[in-house]
């Protein structure tokens, strides 16, 4: 049974979606406990997504491992994470950039954007400046911090509306994760309005709103 954060760790290892040596022990570090409401708390270490409130989920422990395993975060770079609910994506990516690196997150649900500040608050990545933690609408990026080395985004978009913004903000060999209709798409940016894709297939997200007021 897995019961703690390593124990989780090495699960997603066991599994083959856990390899990035940083990105296992981010996991190992950062608690998912620590992003769950008290309700969930004897759930935090299943592999599922679980409720945090307004609809929204913090995303399944395999989901969060791929996702980052396809971003490849590394020391020092710069991560835009759109959607950032829970904040435990966010704190993980903190994790592996490190006090060199920058983590841009955004969330527009302001009772969740409260949340999941206070619990990336407990590793002190916002006090240290490793996490600047936003409330609004991610659709309009975070110009004042490009470019970045990675965006993720942990809503599903519809069809390729994808916005403009978020591909101008990447430096070239940046790279793009995000979800469409049951896929996750990989653009890495190549040159200009030119990036190679990569689809993956059999995943499910909750629907990225560009909304800001609630």
């Amino acid at each position: 049974m897995i019961s703690n954060a390593p124990d989780l760790a090495d699960h997603l290892e066991r599994i083959g979606v856990l390899k990035m040596p940083a990105l296992k022990k981010a996991f190992e570090a950062v608690d998912r406990a620590d992003f769950v409401p008290e309700s969930q708390k004897e759930n935090a270490y299943a592999d599922e997504p679980l409720p945090i409130g307004e609809g929204q989920t913090i995303s399944q422990p395999y989901t969060v491992a791929f996702m980052l395993e396809q971003l490849q975060p590394l020391e020092g770079e710069r991560i835009l994470d759109i959607g950032a609910g829970s904040g435990w994506q966010a704190a993980l990516l903190a994790h592996i950039v490190g006090g060199k690196g920058r983590v841009v997150a955004i969330e527009r649900i302001r009772t969740l954007c409260d949340f999941g500040r206070r619990n990336v608050s407990k590793y002190n990545f916002i006090q240290k400046g490793i996490v600047d933690w936003r409330c609004g609408d991610a659709s309009l990026g975070a110009p004042d911090e490009e470019p970045f080395d990675g965006i993720i985004a942990a809503a599903a978009l519809e069809n390729d509306r994808i916005p403009a913004v978020w591909l101008d903000g990447l430096r070239i060999g940046g790279r793009l994760l995000f979800p469409i209709s049951g896929s996750l798409w990989k653009w890495t940016k190549r040159a200009g309005e030119l990036f190679d894709k990569e689809e993956f297939p059999g995943f499910a997200f909750v629907p990225f709103v560009k909304n800001h007021d609630r």
